[in-house]
């Protein structure tokens, strides 16, 4: 006999701060306080005067339980006029402002968790919410309506993800005020692009074993890749993807934060040496589902299944693959399914970006590289480790490391002329050279090959930053940034390339906003120092510059010139210039 489960019917409210990490980014200790004060003097005292008990916490966000709907949305309203009360002082992109979703329904008790459809709706509700408003389903109107004077408005029903009908909605406040309130650039939607745009989120892993997490993620990542070298689409590069990872996102909020028109979602199921993927391609207006399959092949042939779904999504979209499109994806092999598992590991570790991840990552790669020598990819991704290593001074790396990395990138070259990785490898690789020419000409073959490669756009940036080519630098780096708004190391060019334009108030802002993604940035904070040396702001940089020395103990001003290959030393002059104008250096 199974075991009972223990069920009652509540009404749960759920809450998230509006741009926590944005806020956290800009000032860690500040934010903490207000969200401790707001908990400590308005949240707490509203949930329990209307009988509710918090339920789950995890950092900004908050589940709580109500006996009532009506309990429930009364207590959501009190919170949510009481934070508009209290923020309204500050200016709106430093407001701390809530959505709250409420939901009533069946949960399973399971100790002091909640769990189950009826806590999955509110927290759904909740991502559908306006900035400093609220969402109910139709089952908590039914048992508010008359009962309370807030007026909702009817928007519509919503398909959720993991919820197999879909849901009614409706919103507060009615006339839709408040839609905007606090809303900070981060929150404006992307326009879209001028061509069939779509963005891949992470496939879920359906193998019943956690650690197969890594496998499921390196598909996805694949299948991203694959589209991306269709020059008939706009593809939303990995990284912005990827943020998505572990939630349930509303899919019209994805395409509005990413500025595309379509979603693929799918699912991975390994077993031995077979693998299932399921996709479904999702209209971001609509909600319809344009196109679903499910494709069943050996691991031999995963190239084959992910040009399969690069086909079908294509179709779908009406796009038109070129001649050069076709013919490169007529070369696809079969690949040695061990040489594969271990390639897409490394990967995983290469996002990790440590100094350990990397030298685990190395280990992987020379063993699949062993395996089968043809694997351009694995080649060029260890070039490029070296290539971090290098210019971050990691695993004891010199000099001697490019002249290594310069070797795995002409083995990749001679394994697959045609690989994207392949000539970025090659042009960070010149970069560090000092080789400009060279390594411009190997960006934009690049991303001739995948228009849609973030990455080269933010190298080819980079470079024609350090050529002293800054506003074509600006172009393609804000490109970059609009096919991976999430794009961190873009950012940080951007923010050095308009600090060598003397423009410090866009690259301040730049560079704060890049802390938000690496809030252990040495570099960020030391052009952040600079800058504020430039504008006489002495004690804030000397702050920054304290920062920087925790972070960094050997950060060394000297190490930069030898590095950075700027052909006119006058940048690094402007930035020891910045130093200095705040005491830093000597």
């Amino acid at each position: 006999m199974s075991p009972h489960v223990a069920r009652k019917l509540a009404a749960i409210v759920c809450t998230d701060i509006v741009a926590y990490s944005r806020l956290m980014g800009a000032d860690e200790e500040a934010t903490l306080s207000r969200m401790k004060a707001h908990r400590r003097e308005l949240w707490e005292p509203e949930i329990a005067g209307h009988g509710g008990r918090i339920v789950g916490s995890a950092g900004d966000a908050l589940m709580i339980e109500f006996a009532s709907a009506v309990s429930a949305v009364e207590c959501a309203l009190a919170i949510q006029q009481g934070m508009a009360t209290r923020e309204a002082g500050r200016p709106e992109t430093l407001q701390m402002l809530l959505r709250v979703g409420v939901n009533i329904g069946e949960v399973v008790v399971d100790g002091d968790d909640l769990l189950g459809d009826g806590v999955n709706v509110a927290a759904r509700l909740q991502t559908l919410a306006a900035v400093g408003g609220i969402c109910i389903s139709g089952k908590v109107r039914e048992e508010i309506q008359g009962k309370l004077p807030a007026g909702f408005a009817d928007a519509g029903e919503h398909a959720v993800k993991n919820i197999a009908r879909p849901v009614r909605v409706w919103r507060w406040p009615a006339d839709g005020q408040l839609a905007d309130a606090g809303q900070s650039r981060d929150d404006d939607p992307l326009p879209l692009p001028d061509k069939p745009s779509i963005a891949v989120l992470p496939f879920d892993n359906l193998s019943g074993d956690p650690e197969q997490d890594y496998f499921a993620d390196g598909i996805c990542e694949d299948v991203i890749t694959d589209l991306s070298k269709v020059s008939g689409l706009f593809v939303s590069a990995r990284n912005s993807s990827f943020a998505y990872r572990g939630k349930s996102p509303d899919i019209r909020r994805v395409c509005r934060e990413l500025g595309v028109r379509h979603v693929l979602e799918g699912s991975v199921r390994r077993a031995g040496r077979r693998i299932r993927i399921n996709a479904q391609l999702i209209d971001g207006i609509s909600g319809g589902h344009l196109w679903a399959d499910r494709f069943d092949r050996d691991l031999e042939d995963i190239f084959a299944v992910q040009d399969d779904v690069t086909r079908e999504i294509v179709g779908a979209l009406q796009v038109a693959l070129t001649k050069d499109e076709r013919t490169r994806r007529a070369a696809r092999r079969k690949v040695d399914p061990e040489a594969y598992d271990l390639a897409i590991r490394a990967r995983s570790l290469i996002h990790e970006f440590s100094a350990d991840s990397l030298q685990e990552a190395r280990g992987l790669l020379l063993r699949a590289m062993a395996i089968d020598p043809n694997l351009a990819t694995a080649y060029s991704w260890l070039a490029l480790i070296h290539c971090v290593e290098y210019t971050n001074g990691w695993n004891g790396a010199g000099p001697d490391y490019l002249r290594i990395a310069l070797g795995l990138a002409d083995q990749a070259f001679a394994a697959d002329e045609n690989e994207p990785y392949v000539h970025h490898a090659r042009a960070l690789i010149h970069m560090w050279l000092h080789d400009l020419d060279e390594a411009e000409r190997a960006a934009r073959r690049a991303i001739e090959l995948d228009p849609n490669f973030a990455g080269a756009y933010s190298s080819l940036g980079s470079i024609l930053d350090f050529a002293g080519r800054h506003e074509d630098a600006i172009k393609a780096l804000q490109y970059a940034l609009r096919l991976d708004p999430g794009y961190g190391i873009a950012r940080q060019f951007l923010g050095r390339t308009l600090f060598s334009l003397h423009r410090y108030g866009e690259a301040e802002e730049i560079y704060r906003q890049r802390l938000v993604t690496a809030p252990n940035s040495d570099l960020a904070r030391c052009y952040l120092a600079a800058i504020c040396g430039h504008l006489g702001r002495r004690e804030e940089a000397r702050r920054l510059w304290r920062e920087v020395q925790a972070i960094s103990p050997g950060f060394d001003i000297e190490r930069l010139r030898r590095i950075m290959p700027y052909r006119a030393p006058a940048a690094l002059d402007h930035l020891e210039e910045g130093l200095r104008a705040a005491g830093l250096v000597d």
